[in-house]
């Protein structure tokens, strides 16, 4: 991995473009593919928490469909993707607190997750099937990795017996006396899988350990499975389970941090600081640390963290990710943002409340995946809720029986599957931009605030170029310079309000990117 200084990065290839000609004065964008920078691992989605009914209950014909539109990387007669082609999916390793029912404290059934670990010790495998069958059809449709991760323990080693906490900051719902337990446990769902021949690449055994889990103010119950914990907590576990994996000769790598900020990764002194809950980074990585956990096995070299909260205004989304930027090269340690969706109210930009199938949100969306990937060099970019049943923005895909929205129980049984535009820009990013690519270099002119974001990506073998067009603005003509300027045909596959992914074969002097769209432009060298 290579690493620049910040202010060069933010200076050439933040690319917020401003575009003054008429449509007849092209926007000049200049790649420069011997200007390299992250190397893509790469872009995932997670099958909480409604995979568990859709995938059991759901008619074969809607799952499959659903499958295809997440993992396909296979194409029509016309040559438009079927599918965004995630390289990732992220499996939710359940706590136990379905089998609780409402004695869980967990006040929807759709926040509840089964547990493979029965009370007695044994393990029942048939648990989790529908989320078990959504990991089965990625394998069949060659999805590169799993990731198993955790909200809570199992809740036969939590502090109080359930799957939420007790709403104190930094209090661990654990009972340490079963830290070997636990590792045991983790270290048997990732062999569990990788007996069926679907290893589970990664394991991540904390989720957002800077929030309270507990049940909220005026509530008399908890909202889903969670847990916080300190670097210190974490350090302990990685430490057990990284024994156990290695005891076992499991491949399995871990993967800590998923911070409920990006600030909490790189910053000190912060709102968590004094239960010891910040400054990830330089508590998992710094030699001299007590909480270092680098020089184990099975630990990657990486820190993921969540982008909630640090998305707007542009200034704030910006700087974060400077900052971020800053403290992973220093320490030489790579990132992952590892969950978002529109969360909250976004300083009045976009609101979370209330679920949009269009553009608007997928743009959104598509300026933070950018600015994770070109100014925090992101190497994995990952959404939150694959499937959705909400009137909210946090679903790819969404689920409504007779056109009504929500969490109930005809839901859980069969419904329509609608599929939104922010899966489809996702798409223009995931099912093109493939793991092993390189991020390079991008010129542009200045910027404004509704200009084009541009973002390109060398494969592996230099013989391809993709350039992803981010044009929340009118529409703009494209001229490409730099590499690959002998090639006189580009691929385009565009997502607008009308497309979904939709290849277009254009001569390289006549592209022109669609008012408020996102383009994957694919350049042979």
């Amino acid at each position: 991995m290579r690493f620049i200084p910040c202010r060069l990065l933010s200076a050439l290839l933040f690319p917020v473009i401003f575009y003054t000609g008429s449509l007849s004065q092209p926007l000049v964008v200049t790649v420069k593919p011997d200007q390299t920078f992250q190397t893509i691992h790469s872009f995932g989605a997670s099958d909480c928490w409604s995979a568990q009914f859709i995938g059991q209950n759901y008619p074969l014909a809607k799952r499959e469909q659903i499958a295809d539109w997440l993992f396909s990387t296979d194409t029509d007669k016309a040559g438009n993707p079927t599918g965004i082609g995630l390289s990732l999916w992220r499996f939710n390793i359940g706590a136990g607190s379905t089998e609780q029912g409402d004695s869980s404290g967990i006040r929807s059934p759709w926040r509840r997750s089964e547990c493979f670990l029965k009370p007695d010790g044994s393990y029942d495998w048939t648990k989790q099937a529908g989320q078990q069958w959504f990991v089965e059809a990625a394998h069949r449709r060659q999805v590169p990795y799993l990731l198993g991760f955790t909200n809570s323990p199992p809740v036969q080693f939590t502090a109080n017996g359930k799957a939420y906490a007790s709403g104190t900051l930094g209090d661990y719902n654990f009972n340490r006396q079963r830290l070997g337990d636990y590792a045991r446990f983790l270290a048997s769902v990732a062999q569990h899988f990788a007996q069926k021949g679907m290893p589970m690449h990664y394991l991540s055994p904390f989720n957002e350990p800077q929030w309270d889990w507990g049940i909220k103010k005026g509530q008399r119950m908890a909202t889903q499975e969670g847990t916080p914990a300190t670097n210190a907590d974490m350090a302990e576990l990685t430490r057990a389970l990284s024994r156990e994996l290695t005891t076992r000769k499991l491949a399995t790598r871990l993967t800590l941090g998923e911070a409920g900020q990006l600030n909490y990764l790189s910053q000190g002194n912060t709102n968590r600081s004094k239960e010891g809950q910040d400054d990830v980074i330089a508590a998992f990585f710094n030699p001299g640390s007590p909480t270092r956990i680098d020089n184990l096995p099975n630990v990657e070299r990486l820190v993921s963290g969540h982008s909630y909260f640090t998305t707007s205004p542009t200034e704030k989304l910006r700087s974060i990710r400077e900052t971020l930027a800053g403290k992973l090269q220093q320490t030489g340690v790579a990132f992952w943002q590892s969950e978002y969706c529109v969360l909250g109210d976004n300083d009045g930009e976009i609101d979370g409340n209330g679920r949009d199938l269009g553009m608007t949100t997928a743009l959104y969306v598509a300026k933070v995946i950018h600015t994770d990937l070109t100014i925090a060099n992101a190497t994995s970019w990952q959404w939150w809720l694959a499937l959705s049943a909400s009137n909210y923005k946090d679903g790819l895909i969404y689920v409504e029986s007779n056109g009504k929205m929500g969490e109930n129980a005809q839901n859980q049984q069969d419904g329509n599957i609608l599929a939104s535009k922010t899966l489809w820009v996702l798409g223009n990013y995931a099912r093109f931009v493939r793991p092993g690519m390189v991020r390079v270099g991008v010129q542009t002119a200045a910027s404004s605030t509704d200009a084009p974001l541009i973002s390109a990506y060398r494969s592996a073998d230099k013989k391809q170029l993709v350039v992803v067009v981010v044009n929340p603005g009118e529409a703009r003509p494209i001229q490409l310079d730099g590499a690959g300027s002998k090639t006189k045909q580009v691929e385009m596959y565009e997502t607008t309000d009308t497309t979904d992914l939709r290849k277009r074969t254009v001569a390289r002097d006549q592209l022109t990117v669609t008012a408020k769209s996102v383009t994957t432009l694919i350049i042979r060298l």
